[in-house]
């Protein structure tokens, strides 16, 4: 049977490919005294080590780590799993961009009578990504990753640049830095990041998707969005920075050989860059994205993943008490850092854990202090239930668009996702508002 708890649950619901499989919530099987089992998909890495500290001191709740691909490759086996009604492990690791397809699927339990409490421990952007902006939770922040920008302070010292404050500034920079040199470029707009231009749009106030009377909205095409477009277009069409895609051959040399002096990324890029430009170590600092308005500063997140508890799980209770603890213990916190090597979403991360920098930015003590106010300042964000869809119409229209280096084409390319995204809503069976 199918347990709706809130408004959304009924929207979510509207999918055709809705399973009838039961929760386990009662934790039936499991007695007084007796020892539970738990698996946990994963593809962090090293999350087995993590949770030996968990078993270490809970005797009665052994957990075993199976490691899984990422991304959609961990959805479909997920969701082909709770179809069956058998295979589907009791905790689940989930981008939060999934969450809602997960939903939707009836693929993942409502934990907030055991972990509801826990609000207070993180920043609201995750605290939202996880409930939908529901009184359901439907998994525990783990890691995120808000956006930071990074770049050459010697090369914005010769010029005698300071780091942008604005995205005024930043554009000031590019045009200053180019003219300096025509071969170097303060940053490159990528059509190939979809979750990248989503941050940015974060940042601007947008919210693709949302819930109006039971039903979706779709506004990808909105006014915040609108200005993210019309202002990256704007400089590809200026010539001041590059269009090319990041993560290829050409721009890890970019990186490397001081042509790319810039890079709009996240809390996770300083292993990026050591990898990409190791010869630069050094060389770089990192600050806070340019803001639209200093005086209320805002952020986007680009990546991160909560932990849920899924809904043929037959130990609900113990499984909600494992993702607590591992995202919220001391312990397991500064495992998650130093051991998974991820960015804990947790607020208390910063003092308990990230007490050191990453060793790209072993000269910047401030590193992580600069990441927590970047995680506190971000922007709520309710993904939809096809955001493989808009992702996948944003790669493609926006790659015409950076060809073609016309501004217009850029705004332009927002409406092709926003027609996409709800032609395909419809096609599935979703309510869609108006």
């Amino acid at each position: 049977m199918r347990k709706a708890v809130l408004p959304l649950a009924g929207v979510l619901a509207a999918a055709l490919f809705l399973t009838t499989a039961c929760s386990g919530s009662d934790d039936s099987g499991s007695n007084p005294g007796e020892k539970v089992e738990l698996t946990y998909w994963s593809w962090a890495p090293n999350m087995d080590q993590v949770v030996e500290a968990w078993n270490a001191t809970h005797p009665d709740i052994h957990v075993t780590v199976n490691k899984q691909d990422g991304g959609d490759p961990a959805v479909t086996k997920l969701l082909t799993a709770i179809k069956a009604g058998s295979g589907a492990p009791d905790v689940m690791q989930a981008e939060y961009q999934k969450i809602p397809t997960l939903v939707a699927a009836d693929a993942v339990a409502d934990i907030a009578a055991e972990v509801g409490d826990l609000k207070a421990k993180f920043p609201e952007s995750a605290w939202n990504a996880v409930t939908l902006g529901t009184e359901a939770v439907y998994g525990v922040p783990q890691d995120s990753g808000p956006m930071m920008f990074y770049y050459r302070a010697d090369v914005f010292d010769s010029l005698g640049l300071a780091a942008p404050a604005t995205w005024d500034d930043y554009a000031t920079a590019a045009r200053k830095i180019h003219a300096a040199d025509p071969k170097q470029y303060l940053g490159t707009f990528s059509a190939n990041d979809s979750g990248w231009f989503a941050g940015l749009s974060q940042q601007a106030g947008a919210a693709w998707w949302g819930v109006r009377d039971n039903a979706w909205t779709v506004a990808i095409d909105d006014a915040s969005t609108q200005k993210v477009a019309r202002y990256w277009g704007g400089l590809v069409q200026e010539g001041v920075i590059d269009n090319k895609p990041m993560y290829t051959p050409e721009w890890n040399a970019a990186l490397n050989d001081g042509t790319q002096v810039g890079w709009i990324g996240a809390v996770w890029s300083p292993g990026v860059l050591e990898g990409s430009a190791a010869s630069t170590k050094g060389k770089w600092k990192a600050t806070l994205l340019p803001q639209w308005d200093a005086a209320a500063p805002a952020n986007g997140n680009w990546g991160g993943s909560a932990t849920s508890v899924t809904s043929q799980s037959r130990h609900k209770k113990q499984a909600a008490q494992f993702v607590a603890w591992l995202n919220t213990d001391p312990t397991a916190i500064r495992a998650l850092a130093t051991t998974a090597n991820v960015y804990p979403a947790s607020v208390d991360a910063t003092a308990t854990a990230l007490t050191t920098p990453p060793a790209f930015f072993a000269d910047q003590a401030d590193f992580y202090t600069v990441a927590a106010e970047a995680s506190r300042i971000t922007n709520p964000f309710t993904y939809g239930p096809n955001v493989n869809v808009a992702y996948s119409a944003y790669n493609d229209a926006f790659a015409k668009a950076a060809q073609s280096r016309q501004a217009a084409a850029f705004t332009e390319a927002l409406a092709t996702m926003q027609q996409a995204t709800i032609d395909d809503m419809r096609n599935a069976g979703f309510t869609l508002a108006g």
